[in-house]
């Protein structure tokens, strides 16, 4: 990598020497020869402190420096070291006199604890002496090259390192793509009329570097638009350098053309002078590149603008929101990523000169792969092709595509300094945290607080008188201050997430070099790195990470859990053998992992302050997690199985933040664990059975923050305890749930204690956030009631089945979401509902949900008028499963965007006047009403379904005019789908999607009255559509007769429509390209009629049938659609043939046939089906042969031949890009297929449970075979006579049913050597094998996957050495190897226990048969 890293340390320096002087430390090292040798450590760094600015410049041009800097940044870690173990050692000593009350048990925990450090303190402190002394003696050495490196101190600020080039207004636009857009919204802002009250209008355009600020400022000072619009325009780049006379100077040269103010350097008489040319002048000002923050100097340098027009615009450019919140009037306009495509554009003009790639289309693909590298940035697409500048060989670009952009030198790319001018400009302290980042993968999504909770355990939040508690909130201002800076960006999906991009994280590895270190590939790991990281895998063998123990200062390893990657495992080695070696760990997480059990080392790394367990399958922790004293962090989120914490929590003084989110097996907290006063963050508080006075330990819990759900409520019997709790005192907590059980109903509950708790617990009055769920009380307390909670934004009641009534919530004046569900005997909600006056309730409500409420039957949906009403600002109402409730809903919802209705059987719903409706989903009432006056255009997507009174829907179907989405079911009243007695098709010309389901009176899409005129009419209203589902429709027996008018239909699916026959040729329209039909019992002939116009015109390219019981031919005519490219068919057991003609379409790329046993040939031929890539024919009882042919198709890469009764041979096969064959179960196939040696492109080949296949080809096997599947021994006999180790491509081999006198496995005797190359391999069905042969596995570096089933007589497995690779192994069916693998008993248990994966008969080896059966259950 060219530049491998930029070491600063400055910051870190800071921390040191608040250790150094530290209470702790100063209070520990008494002795006095300890205190002298500290005293002098600290005057030698501090000296080496002064020159650090001059040795951080210049490293960039002295390798020397560099060196000195790495040894130096080396010894500042290791000096941090020895000052935590003091730190740790006086917490230690601290404990043990505060735990006299626990004296016994304490001393055991401790006992531990100290073996690590000596057996008393004097020896502890002799040791901490000796490592002192060997830390001074390499800072003297350091001292010593420092002066023959003539390293200077500073005085001053630093001097600038990197400076940016100057820029201009001139811009070549046939360069510029994909900022189109951005131009017009930019000066769409420029042209809007200022604020009133501001003089002038500053709009700033922010983003990442390298994006293209600046270009898009150069476009739009350009525009013609522009340049008519304002009377002066003026351009500065203003860089680095916010020098107020410079920029006025360059300002007014601008706005006068004259450079006789060069020399005037007098800032009032260059204002003045500036002051005069723009009073009442309409000017746009461009200040390009900004990075000053500085209120004051902005204020001054704006001035001379306030006498201007009004309607004058300043345009910024910045890489920093806290730059543009000075300066802004508008909002930021955040400047995106091009698309992939006009990076594309970008590189093809740079690179090889032209706009496109059509005059070198060798390069198109490899140049598609590097825009993907630019996400975006259309820098990095001009760096990449100015590196590429008129190089047109292809293997120029693949160095390109397989390189980092940083191997680039700063001379040829541009990217390079825009990104590290960024970092250059951040604060030391930041500097630091931002290369701490280098650990986190790319397109890794993180929040702010998993940052920021790894920065906190690797001590770079320290700063001067900085109390502890505020540690997280400093932490929080650094993260957004790198969000404003631009180094992490939102999510679009998910705006509470963060990324960084991809050249963003290239720079933090380029900056952070070899101190960070992400295991990736087969990198190994250096020595001197300090903070690692890795995605995990599915299996991590021990061979993963074999290189980590030799890098023992490690301070961080971590895995990054990726979405929806399942369960993975890890070798219980790294558990035991490497986790001891690094025994400095600030943070540990271990996060995803199927781990069933921590072992006790975890104790040893005293140094830990961060420990992740999230989402693995632990019981429970180690007590030895007591003596880690400096934990800051534990998170066990998720941990389903675990049900008990440490039962000596409270001695982890120093804990903060303790996450059991979803840990719901934990049955209650451990004693004691109120003394854990420094608590910020406690996701839940268990209460267990017989313990309910433990909620007082809540009391002096004071510091707790954010959220905090309290569950076991139902085990308070004296509710005077939950008094204690003091919620009322802990202000900082914006989330509260209280939970009683739901498994406790009935008689069970005590429905007064219930009351008296939940009055007890009244929180603050700024709390945000209230969940309520199984609470057993009939009336809420007062505090629930009054709505003292004036800030409540979020309020959930979940079950609380015995609540008569609701509280009266109208008047909360900030609360956007309300969900009550399973609220049993609720039957009204009434005026008391909406509080006092019952006018403007619900202010600010914006999502309401009422759900499983059985008994409720009126909402008193109480209105005043339309300028006091209520729900004013609400956007999703839902109300499901209320069977009972009558009358209607709220008629006036103008800010209404989605409105779900389910289950409500006796509902009449009224659609809300004037509401901005995107969404409607009514499924189950009684009727829609609709007033026809009512605008319904604005929605998008509606579902209508299971509607009593389904004629009541044609005026609001009317009122679908630009409706994109239609659900339509359960209709019993629709034969038509244009039925001219409803219409409710009439006026549906953007409708794309429409899907009918459950109509069991619909008899066809066409109507019976009205002619065929009237039909065609309607559908021609169907303009847009494009896809058509049909489902359930019992009586369905034809589609539409003018069907063809259907001109944008795409696909068209018919599911479990038993009546329907048959479709028209001519009905289909000619556009449809798929075509799914599905249980169709009664269909016979797929295409009726004359089939001219579907097989020769149609553009069909996807059809699929299944499960079509009476399906005889496909078309009348035995044509099937020329265009056809898929053919799906399957259990159509009447089906006789494909086409009468004995040929497919000559188009066609795959070929699925499958249990369709009247089937007698697929095809006479297939010489002319070269297109043809794969085929797929299955349980087709009657075939006898295969198609002649096969060896033409030199595009057919997959051959898949199963289930064939009647099958004697198959014929030669293309020798050319066939890559799979299965050839399985096929009774009486007696040969394999000629000249399969000659099958070069093979790789995957399978030949199973075919009885009559006797003989093994003369010439072999294809030699690149990479997978291998067989099933007869004869086959076996003479692979092995020809030779496994041929196959020197072979990864993945599968043998059934081996060799019937064999007892050992592979056979030494008959020189069966398996291929080396192996990376997964599979034996089953040897009855007679004893042995697995250590010679023959001794040369199986590769591999991972072992599968042993049904070897009834096989002991044992191969030496230990002989499976170092293993990642999983299976084994079933082989009682004498089980009994041989017991846990920790069986004889091959301690070759088993360090590989990730083992399952015998289907458990996995480290769960018990009830945790299986649980997850099962789950």
């Amino acid at each position: 990598m060219y530049f491998s890293g930029e070491i600063a340390i400055s910051s870190f320096f800071e921390a040191l020497f608040a250790n150094l002087t530290s209470p702790d430390t100063l209070h520990f090292a008494t002795e006095k020869e300890v205190q002298k040798e500290l005293n002098k450590l600290e005057t030698v760094l501090r000296t080496v402190h002064a020159v650090l600015a001059d040795a951080e410049e210049k490293q960039l041009k002295d390798q020397h420096v560099k060196m000195w800097l790495s040894k130096l940044r080396d010894l500042a870690f290791d000096v941090d070291d020895i000052l935590d173990e003091f730190a740790t050692e006086a917490l230690r000593n601290k404990l043990t006199k505060d735990q006299q009350a626990h004296r016994s048990k304490v001393r055991k925990i401790i006992h531990s604890f100290t073996a690590s450090f000596g057996p008393n303190a004097f020896l502890f402190r002799y040791k901490m002496m000796n490592k002192i002394k060997a830390i001074s003696s390499r800072l003297d050495d350091l001292v010593t090259w420092k002066n023959e490196l003539q390293l200077r101190e500073f005085d001053v600020g630093r001097p600038k390192r990197v400076e940016r080039p100057p820029t201009s207004s001139l811009v070549n636009e046939a360069l510029v793509y994909g900022r189109e857009y951005d131009k017009n919204v930019v000066i769409d802002l420029l042209l809007m009329d200022g604020d009133t009250d501001v003089q002038v209008s500053v709009v700033p355009i922010v983003g990442i570097g390298g994006i293209g600020k600046t270009t898009l400022a150069q476009l739009v000072y350009n525009d013609n638009r522009v340049q008519d619009l304002f009377d002066v325009k003026a351009w500065v780049c203003v860089s680095e350098d916010f020098n107020i006379v410079r920029i006025t100077k360059s300002i007014l040269q601008s706005v006068t053309c004259d450079a006789s103010c060069n020399d005037v350097n007098n800032l009032n008489l260059l204002q003045v002078k500036l002051k005069e040319k723009l009073s009442k002048k309409k000017f746009l000002l461009v200040l390009d590149d900004i990075w000053n923050m500085s209120y004051n100097d902005w204020t001054i340098l704006r001035s001379p603008f306030e006498v201007g027009d009004s309607r004058s615009k300043i345009l910024v450019t910045t890489r920093n929101q806290n730059v543009s919140s000075v300066m802004k009037t508008v909002p930021d306009y955040s400047l995106k990523e091009l698309s992939n495509d006009d990076c594309l554009f970008i590189l093809a003009q740079h690179s090889i000169g032209a706009k496109d790639f059509s005059g070198h289309l060798d390069l198109k693909e490899l140049g598609e792969q590097i825009v993907k590298k630019c996400k975006g940035l259309p820098l990095a697409a001009k760096t990449i092709g100015g590196l590429l500048r008129t190089r047109v060989d292809p293997d120029a670009w693949k160095d390109v595509l397989e390189n980092e952009i940083w191997n680039s030198s700063e001379e040829q790319s541009g990217i390079i300094p825009a990104l590290r001018l960024s970092y250059y400009h951040l604060p030391q302290h930041l500097k630091q945290c931002f290369s701490y980042c280098s650990i986190i993968p790319k397109d890794y999504e993180f929040r702010e607080e998993e940052v920021v909770l790894l920065w906190m355990a690797e001590g770079m939040l320290q700063q001067v008188n900085t109390k502890r508690l505020q540690i997280k909130k400093l932490g929080s201002m650094y993260f957004q201050d790198l969000v404003s800076r631009s180094f992490f960006q939102r999510c679009s999906r998910n705006k509470s997430q963060f990324m960084m991009h991809d050249l963003i994280n290239d720079l933090a590895r380029s900056v952070a070099g070899d101190i960070c270190f992400r295991l990736e590939g087969d990198e190994k790991i250096l020595s001197c790195a300090r903070y690692s990281s890795f995605i995990r895998s599915r299996y991590n063998g021990f061979k993963r990470f074999h290189t980590v123990g030799d890098a023992e200062h490690l301070r961080t390893f971590m895995s990054f859990m990726l979405p929806n990657d399942g369960d993975c495992y890890l070798s219980n080695s790294v558990l035991i053998d490497l986790l001891p070696r690094l025994r400095r760990l600030r943070v540990l997480s271990l996060e995803g992992y199927y781990l069933t059990k921590l072992p006790d080392s975890i104790g040893d790394l005293t140094h830990i302050r961060y420990l992740n367990f999230s989402y693995t399958k632990i019981k429970s922790l180690p007590e030895s997690i007591c003596t880690l004293f400096n934990l800051q962090t534990l998170l066990l989120r998720g941990c389903d199985r675990l049900k008990h914490l440490p039962s000596d929590l409270r001695l982890l003084a120093n804990l903060q933040h303790l996450d059991i989110t979803d840990a719901n097996s934990i049955e209650r907290m451990p004693f004691g664990i109120g003394e854990l006063i420094g608590l910020q963050s406690l996701s839940n508080f268990v209460i267990g059975q017989g313990v309910g006075y433990q909620i007082r330990e809540l009391k002096n819990l004071s510091y707790l923050k954010g959220q905090l759900s309290i569950s076991g409520l139902e085990h308070l019997v004296n509710a005077q305890d939950a008094t204690e709790a003091m919620l009322f005192s802990k202000f900082s907590l914006d989330d509260l749930e209280l939970k009683w059980s739901a498994d406790v109903k009935g008689d069970l509950q005590n429905a007064g204690v219930e009351k008296e708790v939940l009055s007890l617990l009244q929180p603050h009055k700024k709390l945000k956030k209230l969940s309520i769920k199984c609470y057993g009380g009939q009336t809420f307390p007062t505090w629930v009631r009054d709505c003292s909670l004036k800030n409540l934004m979020f309020l959930e009641f979940e079950h609380c089945h015995k609540c008569t009534s609701l509280p009266a919530l109208g008047q909360l004046p900030f609360l956007k979401a309300l969900y009550v569900k399973g609220m049993d005997y609720v039957n009204k909600i009434g005026v008391e509902f909406y509080g006092e006056n019952c006018s403007n309730a619900f202010p600010a409500l914006e999502i309401l949900r009422f759900e499983e409420m059985p008994e409720l039957k009126e909402w008193n949906t109480y209105q005043a008028d339309e300028k006091t009403g209520n729900f004013n600002c609400l956007r999703d109402l839902s109300v499901k499963k209320c069977p009972k409730l009558l009358g209607s809903l709220p008629n006036y919802l103008p800010c209404l965007e989605k409105l779900v209705i389910h289950d409500c059987q006796l509902l009449e719903v009224s659609v809300p006047k004037h509401s901005r409706l995107y969404e409607i989903e009514i499924v189950g009432c009684k009727r829609v009403r609709h007033d026809g006056s009512l605008d319904l255009c604005s929605i998008k997507k509606a579902t209508l379904s299971n509607i009593t009174w389904f004629s009541c829907l044609k005026g609001l179907m009317l009122g679908l005019s630009q409706t994109e989405f239609l659900r339509v079911g359960g209709c019993r009243e629709l034969p038509s789908l244009c039925h001219n007695g409803a219409g409710w098709l009439a006026q549906s010309s953007f409708l794309r999607n429409l899907e009918i389901l459950n109509c069991s009176q619909l008899v066809s899409m066409g109507i019976s009255i009205g002619g065929q005129k009237e039909e065609v009419r309607q559908m021609e209203t169907l303009c847009s559509l494009e896809h058509l589902r049909i489902k359930h429709c019992e009586k369905l027996e034809k589609l539409s007769a003018t069907m063809y008018n259907l001109t944008s239909l795409r696909e068209l699916e018919i599911v479990k429509c038993p009546k329907l026959l048959s479709f028209s040729h001519d009905n289909l329209p000619l556009t449809l390209k798929g075509l799914v039909v599905k249980n169709c019992d009664n269909l016979k002939c797929l295409l009726d009629e004359d089939g001219m116009n579907i097989s020769r015109r149609s553009l069909l390219s996807h059809l699929i049938i299944e499960r079509c019981r009476s399906l005889a031919s496909l078309s009348s005519t035995g044509d099937l659609p020329v265009k056809l490219q898929h053919l799906k068919i399957w259990s159509c057991p009447k089906l006789a043939y494909l086409s009468s003609s004995g040929y497919l379409p000559v188009g066609l790329k795959h070929l699925r046939i499958d249990t369709c046993q009247m089937l007698e040939s697929i095809a006479d031929s297939v010489h002319n089906n070269t297109c043809l890539e794969s085929i797929f024919i299955a349980r087709c009882e009657k075939i006898q042969y295969l198609p002649d042919g096969l060896d033409k198709l030199s595009y057919l890469q997959q051959l898949h031949i199963e289930c064939f009764r009647n099958l004697v041979s198959v014929s030669r096969l293309p020798s050319t890009g066939l890559h799979v064959l299965h050839l399985s179960w096929c009774r009486i196939l007696q040969a394999l297929p000629n000249g399969l040696h000659c099958l070069t492109y093979l790789q995957e080949l399978e030949i199973s449970n075919c009885p009559c296949l006797l003989t093994f080809p003369e010439e072999g096997f294809p030699t690149n075979l990479t997978s291998l599947t067989i099933s007869k021994p004869e086959i076996l006999e003479g692979l092995i006579h020809w030779g496994f180790h041929k196959l020197t491509s072979l990864k993945r081999l599968a043998i059934h049913g081996g060799y019937s006198d064999g007892v050992m496995f592979p056979h030494e005797g008959k020189g069966m050597m398996l291929p080396c190359s192996l990376s997964k391999l599979a034996i089953s069905d040897f009855p007679n094998v004893e042995t697995l042969s250590s010679k023959g596995f001794q040369n199986l570096p590769f591999l991972e996957c072992l599968s042993i089933v049904k070897l009834p007589k096989l002991k044992c497995l191969p030496g230990r050495d002989m499976l170092m690779s293993l990642l999983e192994l299976y084994i079933h069916d082989c009682p004498l190897l089980k009994e041989s693998c017991r846990r920790d008993e069986g004889k091959d248990w301690s070759n088993i226990a360090r590989i990730p994966f083992v399952q015998i008969d289907n458990r996995f080896i480290y769960d018990t048969e009830e945790e299986e059966e649980s997850d099962s259950e789950e």
